[in-house]
């Protein structure tokens, strides 16, 4: 998979009454130019085992269950000095009663999740190891899902935390499937896609895109 960037663009927002330009970056995340096995350099893995896999003749980003149930995570992109943005499709699979956990974050580590916990089907905001907010979710084994999760500013030190689940190849939906809100983040931190495979299958992640507004370039 390749990371590309697609866009920069100058956003502008207001900090102790002066006005900030700051930079917008966006990329587009597809394995196809990637040999299978090992990641590229790209894609940095925190934990667990990460391949790259062909699926239905495209590659994939892929956890792996490997010898061990783990928690796993790549992160990807660029690191965020503020809002971030990530959308991908994802595959994964139930074995007899057992189902996956899986979902994409930004923010890095401690930041915010959006979390298919099939187990209780539900999707769930997760921020750091805490469920901020939780709806219920009807997840489809052996079915691409898209996944899309915003954290962007709103007035002051607030900040809204929005995340969308939609069967890949259908219409995005015009409203948020669950919401937050939250205040004083700090908005720092990659983009990240995270897996737990209890049921033993592998875990796919394809047709990454994500938003970030990085550090305003210093003046000459």
């Amino acid at each position: 998979m390749k990371l590309r960037r697609l866009a920069t663009a100058a956003v502008f927002f207001t900090t102790l009454g002066h006005s900030i330009a700051a930079e917008k970056k966006t990329f587009t995340i597809t394995a196809d130019d990637w040999a299978e096995g090992e990641p590229p350099k790209e894609v940095f893995i925190v934990e667990g085992k990460i391949q790259i896999t062909a699926k239905e003749g495209n590659k994939a980003i892929v956890i792996d269950p490997g010898a061990e149930l783990a928690d796993a995570c790549a992160q990807v992109a660029t690191s965020a000095a503020g809002e971030s943005s990530i959308q991908a499709r994802v595959f994964a699979s139930k074995r007899a009663r057992s189902v996956p956990k899986f979902g994409i974050s930004v923010h890095g580590m401690s930041g915010y999740r959006l979390l298919v916990n099939a187990a209780k089907k539900q999707l769930e905001l997760v921020k750091s190891d805490t469920v901020m907010a939780s709806v219920p979710f009807s997840w489809t084994s052996d079915a691409w899902l898209t996944l899309k999760l915003d954290v962007l500013r709103a007035e002051g030190e607030a900040w809204t935390i929005s995340g969308k689940a939609w069967p890949a190849g259908t219409s995005e939906p015009a409203a948020a499937t669950i919401k937050a809100e939250d205040k004083g983040l700090k908005g720092q931190g990659k983009a990240g896609l995270w897996g737990t495979p209890y049921s033993q299958t592998p875990i796919y992640f394809d047709d990454i895109q994500v938003s970030v507004e990085i550090a305003p370039a210093a003046a000459p």
